[in-house]
């Protein structure tokens, strides 16, 4: 018989070594990606207001920042720059400077840990922009595609000179993955990784990030001619087949949580590495409800990376990772 009571769900639930025994997913340090943000100055770190816990460092103390995650067992960093004002400009250029902070702060941990992680970079140009957009805007301030991609291919490749072990296109043109891939086996990099944002949407969980970045003042208008509809599902789909078919090696879901369906249906459908961003948005609500008291920060963490891990997640870029993975090897 299949029914009760001699099917008794609740018997494996019984004891802890029984709930471990019979668990369907785990999360490690392993799966975990941690962002960080990179800035100007000497011995600096400056908090991110926005995001309670989180700061920018300097390049002289990002790399031991990178030997903290190192070993704690996290994986790999994604680093961000915050570039200041004066360095910034219509055209992005900055982020063709082989010795601009992306760079820099590449060389800097890759000189103090070598490949005992992994450097994840993010290719967009709101970094450097003074009009804060992705990328490069015409008379009428719409996001020209076809000339972005070209300053991307160059932004690409001067991140993989330095040193950067996965490219990461955050920018949402159309056709970057194929000529970013194109440029990269062109010049040599042939194990340099691509993980595409293939599914970020237009988002509003994304104004600490912002804030971090140094772009949030700078935006004119918004990114809905470029980045997804959170209404679309099917679209994703089809996102991620055009990248995978461009020669990106993992794909990304932006935001995390709520749209883990996407992660899900992604994975479902391709069976390739997907990983989710949980972004400034939803870290600020989770320190926002730990501050009122409203919930448990340890618990809290964990569950929510366990259901990334649950949709078919192989990794989850958290600015909680540290803390994540301290918990998890203790």
């Amino acid at each position: 018989m299949t029914s009760y009571p001699h099917v008794r769900l609740r018997r494996t639930r019984a004891s802890a070594w029984s709930r471990a025994l019979h668990r369907e997913v785990e999360v490690t340090p392993a799966d975990l990606i941690w962002p960080l943000f990179v800035t100007e100055g000497h011995d600096l770190e400056a908090p991110v207001t926005s995001l309670p816990g989180v700061s920018r460092w300097s390049v002289d103390r990002i790399a031991a920042q990178a030997k903290l995650a190192v070993a704690a067992g996290i994986p790999a960093l994604a680093l961000f720059p915050n570039t200041q004002p004066e360095r910034r400009s219509h055209d992005g250029g900055e982020a063709l400077n082989p010795d601009n902070l992306m760079c820099r702060a590449i060389r800097a941990i890759k000189d103090a840990c070598g490949n005992d992680i992994g450097v994840l970079t993010d290719v967009a140009l709101d970094p450097y922009t003074s009009h804060g957009q992705d990328g490069l805007i015409d008379e009428e301030g719409y996001v020209v595609n076809d000339e972005t991609v070209e300053v991307l291919v160059g932004q690409s490749l001067n991140q993989a000179a330095a040193g950067a072990d996965i490219i990461a296109p955050s920018d949402m043109m159309d056709g970057r993955v194929a000529a970013i891939r194109a440029a990269l086996e062109e010049a040599g990099h042939i194990n340099v990784q691509i993980m595409s944002y293939a599914a970020k949407y237009a988002s509003a969980f994304y104004g600490p990030f912002r804030d971090a970045v140094g772009s949030h003042g700078l935006l004119k208008g918004d990114k809905k001619t470029y980045q997804m509809d959170p209404a679309n599902a099917e679209e994703a789909l089809r996102e991620v087949e055009l990248d995978l078919a461009e020669g990106a090696d993992s794909v990304m879901v932006k935001p995390g949580l709520p749209y883990l369906d996407i992660a899900y249906r992604v994975k479902q459908a391709f069976g390739v590495p997907v990983f989710a961003y949980q972004v400034s948005g939803e870290y600020a609500m989770i320190e926002a409800a730990v501050a009122a008291g409203a919930a448990d920060r340890d618990k809290m963490v964990l569950e929510t990376l366990t259901a990334f891990k649950r949709a078919g997640c192989s990794g989850v870029l958290t600015y909680h990772a540290l803390h994540a993975a301290r918990l998890l090897g203790a």
